[in-house]
């Protein structure tokens, strides 16, 4: 979604006609309830282009290699829930919670990490395992067997960044 009305109120230099931009994003973004917020997995900045954008080299990675390693998670992951007999599920997104525990299990480190910081950012229960589950998806990416702290800290940085809308005034 834009941050605001008219979509460029973090746009360096902008000067919001309405109001002050830290006001017109808090009213805008105050429209979406907080439980339908917790529904959303993913919220990234995503600035607009710029000509000097334009201009960069290509990627290291391209659409290729990406697309190869989504499908060999996605391989990952229907062979785990095969394994567990577990019918109709073949992703992480649609496992349920109880069995989230055991196939999401972080090692210490990640343990620890997202205990503190489901307090810190008073997470709900449907927000914790969420970041469990984009977690899990996130090492399957990499080709990991087990969570590490590495991927709750990415997946924890998703969900901190929609905490950070500002609150309407």
């Amino acid at each position: 979604m834009n941050p605001c009305r008219c979509g460029q109120a973090t746009e360096p230099g902008y000067v919001c006609r309405r109001q002050p931009n830290e006001r017109c994003i808090a009213q805008y973004q105050a429209r979406l309830s907080g439980p339908l917020l917790d529904r959303i997995d993913l919220v990234i900045d995503v600035p607009a282009v710029t000509a000097a954008d334009l201009i960069l080299p290509p990627l290291v990675e391209g659409s290729a290699d990406v697309a190869a390693r989504v499908a060999a998670a996605r391989e990952r992951q229907a062979q785990r829930y095969g394994a567990l007999n577990l019918d109709g599920i073949s992703t992480n997104a649609a496992y349920p919670a109880p069995i989230l525990e055991e196939v999401a299990q972080p090692d210490a480190e990640g343990l620890s990490l997202i205990r503190d910081a489901a307090n810190a950012m008073r997470l709900s229960a449907r927000g914790f395992h969420r970041v469990l589950k984009v977690a899990r998806t996130l090492a399957d990416l990499d080709g990991e067997e087990k969570v590490r702290r590495i991927h709750l800290a990415e997946a924890l940085s998703y969900r901190a960044h929609a905490d950070r809308r500002p609150a309407a005034a």
